[in-house]
């Protein structure tokens, strides 16, 4: 792909009717030593970003950048509903798919920081349902599936970091039962979710693979379990509410639907169309699902708050969720070196995994790879969201898009080497 040549746009411009920005928008902070967003980077952040708009790859984008405490950057380009023509800016509400999972995390380690479990405990003590699972080890010439006792069992420590086993639609040994099971029918509860979940026998034996899938439902089936609290009511107490994070949430708000924008989908001919709302679906509707690994909407000031809670290792102007050892050990590396099948997770770069975050253990191998700084912990979402937390530089960005499918224009990585004042490729 190829991007405009790089000039600064300021935020008189971006005021005009196709760019939203807000009086820190395109700015930085006087410059301090050692400090990585300057001029040079919030020029490659506007040029970037506003290129993609200009594109036509994305209907809007918008970004923002923390930096020891203090916001350096915000900008947004473009419009939330491009057939309406609302611009994309702060109060821009968005499906945050899979980096609901970091909440879920926070959620699950809050309480074994009340002593309410430990993570190497059997899931079965917590959760019976798993306590007779069996492993799928293949089908005989009849058709029929073959299964054996796991090794060992299913612990907490598998759910946190994608080595339970669970199967998924497309695993050549269960994927029919994964699908006729229907787990995640918006009518299921979390508990009748889990238990569908269950009762499918495994795909791979604990602990000997890294598979992406539906451990962290299991997390928030596992809180309900553990707090007495239904898994929203539990996170808006002790997450939302502490950090003053007003909007993010399941259901969007009938008074908040205008700010709400739609998915857009880039089509291989480049052609960019909007997805048109699934009647029934979890952000419009009222439904009993409320699953931990995805389901979230949330305005980019409320998720950066989240982030900028982990960056201070647990603690945001006086509320504390967690101790600072927890969220270390949360963005330490879980996986043992002798789990080489990690699916896609290689694809993000030089990482580990730890509980809910890629965490990064070497720097990139080339100029190709996503840049990101050792220790870097990090998620993404299905609508090509992105957030990353930074402890060395002390700093965390967020970026809100509605993109499908999953970044085909690599704007993560444009980005990610735009906040670092590289030359973006």
């Amino acid at each position: 792909m190829s991007l405009p040549s790089k000039y600064f746009i300021s935020c008189v411009l971006l005021s005009s009717l196709l760019y939203a920005c807000s009086a820190t928008s395109g700015k930085s902070e006087p410059a301090m030593k050692n400090q990585i967003v300057n001029q040079t980077s919030v020029e490659l952040m506007n040029t970037t970003l506003k290129g993609y708009v200009e594109s036509g790859q994305v209907a809007g984008v918008s970004a923002i950048v923390f930096e020891k405490g203090k916001e350096v950057y915000f900008n947004a380009f473009g419009f939330a509903n491009l057939e309406q023509q609302t611009p994309m800016n702060r109060d821009t509400i968005v499906r945050i798919y899979s980096m609901t999972k970091p909440v879920t995390g926070v959620a699950l380690m809050q309480l074994y920081e009340q002593g309410k479990f430990k993570m190497d405990d059997p899931l079965a003590w917590y959760l019976p349902e798993f306590a007779n699972q069996q492993v799928c080890t293949g089908v005989n010439a009849d058709g029929e599936m073959q299964l054996a006792p796991p090794k060992r069992a299913i612990t907490v420590r598998d759910i946190t970091r994608h080595t339970a086993g669970f199967s998924g639609p497309n695993d050549s040994c269960t994927g029919d039962m994964v699908k006729a099971a229907n787990a995640y029918a918006v009518s299921n509860t979390l508990t009748q979710t889990v238990q569908k979940i269950a009762s499918i026998p495994l795909a791979f034996h604990p602990g000997e693979q890294w598979s992406y899938g539906v451990s962290v439902d299991v997390q928030a089936r596992l809180v309900e379990v553990l707090s007495g609290q239904n898994f929203d009511d539990y996170i808006q107490a002790n997450i939302f509410d502490p950090l003053n994070m007003n909007t993010i949430g399941y259901k969007v708000a009938d008074a908040n639907m205008t700010r709400f924008s739609p998915l857009y989908n880039l089509s291989e001919q480049g052609i960019l169309t909007q997805i048109p709302e699934t009647e029934g679906a979890i952000n419009v509707s009222d439904v009993n699902l409320t699953p931990g690994g995805w389901g979230l909407t949330s305005t980019i000031d409320d998720y950066a708050r989240f982030a900028r809670m982990l960056v201070n290792q647990g603690e945001l102007e006086g509320a504390r969720l967690l101790k600072a050892e927890t969220v270390r050990a949360m963005a330490s590396n879980h996986l043992d070196p002798a789990v080489t099948e990690r699916s896609w997770l290689p694809s993000k770069g030089q990482v580990g995994f730890g509980v809910d975050f890629a965490v990064r253990l070497r720097e990139p191998v080339d100029a190709q790879e996503n840049y990101g700084e050792v220790g870097e912990f990090f998620w993404d979402g299905m609508a090509s969201t992105l957030f990353w937390v930074d402890p060395k530089n002390e700093l965390v960005a967020v970026l809100f898009v509605q993109l499908l499918p999953y970044d085909p224009i690599r704007l993560h990585k444009n980005f990610r080497d735009a906040v670092y004042g590289k030359t973006v490729k």
